[in-house]
């Protein structure tokens, strides 16, 4: 690989050489950091869909679970109001 500055140039000028060295340095720093954002970006964007699709799938589980614990409270309140009615009557002691 060719450097962008020949030693004669060094020589006349060295502190616009290394000036020049370093505009490109940072520039491919730049270019690359840019880059890799770009493909961060892209990798939480997969993440945040597979993310979405789980929470979708609990949701529907919790509301499964919801109507269920619902008929169960709804049979737990009937069987305690049967077994209040039998008590006061005096079938259960």
């Amino acid at each position: 690989m060719k450097l962008p500055v020949n030693f004669e140039q060094f020589k006349k000028s060295p502190i616009a050489a290394i000036a020049f060295i370093m505009l490109l340095a940072v520039g491919y720093l730049y270019i690359d950091n840019r880059i890799n954002y770009t493909k961060q970006i892209e990798k939480c964007d997969v993440y945040l869909e597979r993310c979405e699709k789980s929470v979708n799938k609990l949701n529907g589980k919790l509301d499964h679970l919801e109507e269920r614990l619902r008929k169960s409270d709804s049979t737990l309140a009937r069987a305690v109001t049967r077994l209040e009615v039998l008590n006061e009557l005096g079938v259960i002691k």
